[in-house]
């Protein structure tokens, strides 16, 4: 079950049209037993209405409360706005994980086979711009170009490392979660790469086991479910794009320019780019604290939304298997490695 946080002021102006009614209803010649009992039900209807009491359900509203302490950029306000859907999953530190749809703009039947992307941001909780980005996007996904297919957005995919003091890639149990996805060569290479090319790393540990974060789990069951025809992964602070995935690749987005970095073990380019065929794009921001100019910010989006545009007519005609026969080969080991670049950014 998944609970949807609404903004609550048509709840209250309901409320305090009862209320009107109420008084109304007291000035009849009604027994004072029966007036106060609908005066406690209209009391508790209140109480049950309120958005607080909706986001102490499901732990919205500290939330929202922590992230805005964290990020100046997001106001309190713009948080709660939101649609957030709370999913069942908590974190280890009983942060909750939350997503938001984006429907097309319409309800025709055209509108039920829209191309559908995943946006996600925050996956390393020390990147700040990743998370405000995001909702900066959010206020254009409705606007005339964007608003022609369906939406997943997932603002902050790692609450635990946003909220640790300090901030950390990692999440609370010290997991890197981009280094932790259920990909083909997990088992045989991420132990190996993380102590031989990352030196033990701790921002780097993929963890004990393939998808031993709820984190991870939640992310690929997000994949599975909406089935996405194209993913974006916003980081930072590298100042480039990556891109995994069948169809052709992007060059530039505002003025970031594409920089293939390799696939890494348990990375998502290499478990949705690469094992389940969904175009992977690693949009890497030039900073992590300080936002790129809005101009920036704009260009990148439409440069975006131009290439989506010109690569959705491949992916239409395009098999999407679980695991394809070109999956198997990009994995299959170099001179016993997964071929991978001295790089470790994203």
């Amino acid at each position: 079950m998944q609970v949807i946080f609404y903004g609550g002021l048509r709840a209250i102006s309901e409320t305090e049209a009862s209320i009107t009614a109420f008084h109304s209803f007291r000035n009849a010649r009604i027994p004072a037993a029966v007036i106060r009992f609908v005066q406690c039900l209209l009391l508790a209807l209140v109480a049950l209405q309120s958005p607080a009491a909706h986001a102490d359900r499901g732990g919205i509203d500290a939330w929202c409360a922590d992230l805005t302490r964290h990020l100046h950029s997001v106001s309190a306000k713009t948080c709660h706005a939101q649609d957030f859907v709370v999913a069942d999953e908590h974190t280890a530190q009983g942060n909750a994980l939350v997503s938001r749809d984006f429907g097309p703009r319409n309800d025709s039947a055209a509108a039920e086979g829209a191309k559908r992307i995943l946006l996600i941001g925050g996956i390393h909780g020390d990147e700040f711009t990743s998370v405000s980005i995001v909702f900066h996007w959010m206020d254009w996904v409705r606007q005339r170009d964007a608003s022609q297919y369906h939406w997943r957005v997932i603002p902050l995919a790692n609450p635990d490392g946003l909220k640790a003091k300090p901030s950390t890639r990692f999440n609370a149990n010290g997991v890197d979660i981009n280094r932790n996805f259920q990909t083909p060569d997990w088992d045989r290479d991420a132990q190996n790469y993380w102590s031989r090319r990352t030196r033990q790393d701790p921002r780097r540990y993929p963890g004990k086991a393939a998808g031993s974060e709820v984190e991870t789990r939640w992310l690929e069951a997000q994949i599975d479910e909406f089935k996405p025809d194209m993913i974006i992964s916003v980081h930072a602070p590298y100042n480039l794009l990556d891109y995994d995935g069948p169809v052709s690749q992007p060059i530039r987005f505002g003025r970031l320019s594409l920089n293939r970095l390799g696939v890494y073990p348990g990375s998502l380019g290499n478990y949705g780019g690469l094992f389940k065929q969904i175009p992977v794009v690693t949009i890497e921001l030039p900073n992590a604290t300080v936002m790129p100019a809005p101009r920036e910010q704009l260009a990148m989006w439409k440069d975006m939304l131009k290439w989506m545009n010109s690569n959705f007519d491949t992916l239409a005609s395009r098999p999407q298997p679980e695991k394809s026969a070109d999956a198997i080969a990009v994995l299959a080991p170099v001179g016993g490695k997964t071929e991978i670049k001295e790089t470790d950014a994203n």
